[in-house]
């Protein structure tokens, strides 16, 4: 399992709101191709793109882009998180 969960913060829930992109904390050995892999057999929506960046805290976060622009808040609405 390379997701480990929703990152979930008011800029988070920001750029949702303008761009439909969610953001995941990802294992460090993940890559993007495996990462858009997983969102996609896990939620069944199409992913478009995939960003990696190593926070502050030395956690591994992706922000990943759907073609749906709906599916990111589709998915967090099904994790109940939304």
């Amino acid at each position: 399992m390379i997701l480990k969960y929703p990152f979930v913060t008011e800029k988070a829930t920001m750029i949702l709101e303008k761009e439909g992109k969610l953001q995941f904390l990802v294992r460090k050995e993940a890559t993007k191709k495996g990462i858009a892999r997983d969102i996609e057999a896990m939620f069944g929506k199409d992913v478009t793109s995939v960003r990696t960046m190593i926070t502050m805290k030395g956690e591994k976060k992706a922000v990943v882009g759907f073609s749906d622009e709906k599916a990111g808040e589709e998915i967090l609405s099904r994790l109940g998180i939304m």
